[in-house]
């Protein structure tokens, strides 16, 4: 287990280093200019300076409060939706259409009837992570669940338990390993749009920062929220990884 984990990480760290290592060389054989490329070094050394700026990391917790917020909405209205949907035929019936017809639309799109309607604060940006990591979630719940032996539900049924207890008891558990992809998924798709909401309409954030360097030409400072956003997307998704890995500890081909 430990030596698959390393070999993880280095099959994930090796891509890493190979991007910076030609951002290194382009700079140095002076292929961009400085002012729209600057140096790795700088920039990474100005991200490690910034990680101790108090006032950076109001910005990043702005960025994380929104995300967590989106995000834990769309995982319960997603599963829920998800379950409802696969073990009841009146709410599959009504589901699929809608699905059908609201995933494949780009949510930014609807970003500004959000905030006609919600307005310029936190929850236009909240509702729109919900609105994007909903669906990743809803249908690998759906389709988890579809999938279901039906007769683990028929023998919880004949053993005397009840059809919604059954769900929750047998159907559920069963669907874990949809839902936790589907929430990788969610996760990553949350971290690009609470991003993309804060550089169209926001004063603080990670998303505000990038907007507010790039309109002073400060090429460096405009780096450091997208390594800080990667940074945090990369830490979030290997902390749900583990977790899926110790809740699926018994799942057959899931070790």
């Amino acid at each position: 287990m430990i030596r698959a984990w390393r070999s993880d990480a280095l099959v994930g760290i090796l891509p890493l280093a190979a991007l910076v290592a030609l951002w290194w060389g382009i700079v140095a054989a002076g292929l961009a200019p400085r002012a729209l490329l600057p140096s790795p070094v700088a920039v990474f050394g100005r991200t490690l300076a910034s990680v101790a700026d108090p006032a950076f990391l109001l910005h990043a917790w702005a960025t994380l409060s929104r995300l967590f917020a989106g995000f834990l909405v769309a995982l319960v209205l997603g599963v829920g939706l998800g379950l409802a949907g696969a073990t009841n035929r009146f709410v599959g019936g009504v589901l699929r259409p809608v699905v059908r017809i609201l995933a494949p639309v780009p949510k930014i799109a609807l970003y500004p009837a959000f905030v006609l309607s919600l307005g310029f604060g936190d929850a236009s940006k909240i509702v729109l992570v919900v609105a994007d990591a909903l669906f990743p979630i809803l249908l690998a719940t759906y389709q988890g669940a579809a999938r279901v032996e039906p007769k683990l539900v028929w023998s919880a049924l004949a053993a005397g338990t009840s059809r919604r207890a059954a769900v929750w008891t047998v159907v559920l558990p069963a669907t874990l390993p949809s839902i936790l992809t589907g929430s990788r998924i969610g996760l990553v798709v949350a971290c690009i749009v609470v991003f993309l909401a804060e550089m169209i309409t926001s004063t603080d954030g990670l998303g505000y920062l990038l907007v507010r360097a790039a309109r002073s030409f400060q090429t460096v400072e405009m780096f450091v929220p997208l390594i800080a956003i990667s940074a945090l997307g990369l830490a979030l998704n290997g902390a749900l990884a583990a977790l899926r890995r110790r809740l699926l500890a018994g799942f057959p081909n899931e070790d």
